[in-house]
């Protein structure tokens, strides 16, 4: 999606992100259209707002509470084949989960 629609989707009412299901076969954008409307605005303002790039969206996933990470995995991540360090990372405790992501994603390391 391109970012503008995908911002706004994701910032629309519960009916229609989920209506915009339909637009996408990605088990990604569809988890992330089935999730709560305060879930998807979060990623917006969090991910997208900030230039969407892979250690924005790996630092928002990292800050998620245990439900949204675990729905990630069980629907998205696991089913794709998803490494064992993946799925132990998002199973961590909230001090490491957040350690990584001050350590590692955002010093650039």
């Amino acid at each position: 999606m391109a970012s503008f629609v995908a911002r706004e989707v994701l910032l629309a009412p519960d009916l229609v992100a989920r209506a915009a299901t339909i637009a996408t076969t990605d088990p990604a954008q569809r988890w992330m259209l089935s999730q709560p409307r305060t879930v998807r605005t979060s990623y917006a303002y969090q991910v997208l707002d900030r230039g969407g790039h892979e250690r924005e969206q790996h630092a928002w996933m990292l800050r998620q509470p245990a439900t949204v990470r675990e729905s990630y995995l069980t629907n998205v991540a696991i089913p794709q084949g998803a490494g064992r360090q993946v799925i132990w990372m998002l199973r961590q405790p909230d001090s490491v989960r957040e350690s990584y992501v001050r350590e590692v994603l955002s010093s650039g390391g």
